[in-house]
C-alpha cells in the first residue's frame, strides 16, 4: 500500500504536465506597404502584410471580405493585394482568426497624398571645397527622407524635419521625400 502511494504521489505530478494548455495568442495583424501609415501618391494602392500567430492563422479578411494567405508558413500569414480610392481618404478592415477561434482587427485609414514636401535652406557655408548645408523639410503628411548628393541621412520622419550635411564640390544636391513617395528636389548654390 505504501509502495503505491509513492508511485502515486511520483506520478501526480507527471500526469499534471501532460495537460493541455489552451491557446490564448489573437493573431496579430501588420501592414508593411504602403510605407507611411498608409499614404499613397495613386489611386490604386498594392497593400501587403502579414497576420502572425503561434499556431497558425486560418482566415483574412479585408472589409469582411475573404483574402488569399499566400503560400508558406500559417504561422507568418503573408498577403498582398490591390484596391481602389475612389476618394481622398478610406478605412481598409483587416480580420485574422487563428485555428482555436481567436480574432483580431486592424483598420488601416489610408489617403491619397500628391502634395510634395518642401525643402528650405537655412544656413549654406562654403570653405575651399567643403560645403556645409542647413534647412528644414516639411510636408502635410511625413517627411520621410532626405539625401545630400546621394547620401541618406540619419533623420527622424516627421512633418517637419531639421537637417544638416556635409559635402563636396560648389553646390548641395539636396532630395526629399515624403510617406508616400512624392519627392522634391533642390540644389542649393551661393
Amino acid at each position: 500500500m505504501r509502495r503505491s502511494v509513492l508511485v502515486l504521489a511520483l506520478l501526480i505530478p507527471a500526469l499534471g504536465s501532460c495537460a493541455r494548455t489552451a491557446d490564448t495568442f489573437k493573431p496579430r495583424i501588420v501592414v508593411t506597404s504602403p510605407d507611411g501609415g498608409g499614404v499613397s501618391r495613386a489611386r490604386n494602392i498594392t497593400v501587403k502584410g502579414y497576420a502572425l500567430d503561434d499556431q497558425g492563422v486560418v482566415a483574412l479578411t479585408v472589409d469582411g471580405k475573404p483574402l488569399t494567405i499566400q503560400p508558406g508558413s500559417r504561422k507568418i500569414a503573408q498577403f498582398s493585394f490591390q484596391t481602389e480610392l475612389t476618394g481622398a481618404r478610406r478605412d481598409l478592415t483587416f480580420g485574422a482568426r487563428d485555428a482555436a477561434g481567436n480574432t483580431a482587427t486592424l483598420v488601416l485609414p489610408i489617403a491619397v497624398d500628391t502634395v510634395p514636401p518642401a525643402i528650405k535652406v537655412t544656413r549654406f557655408e562654403r570653405e575651399r571645397s567643403v560645403i556645409r548645408v542647413t534647412g528644414v523639410a516639411t510636408d502635410n503628411t511625413r517627411v520621410a527622407q532626405i539625401t545630400v548628393d546621394g547620401k541618406r541621412l540619419n533623420i527622424t520622419p516627421g512633418a517637419r524635419t531639421d537637417f544638416y550635411a556635409e559635402t563636396t564640390g560648389t553646390y548641395a544636391e539636396i532630395q526629399v521625400e515624403d510617406g508616400a513617395g512624392n519627392v522634391t528636389k533642390l540644389r542649393a548654390s551661393q
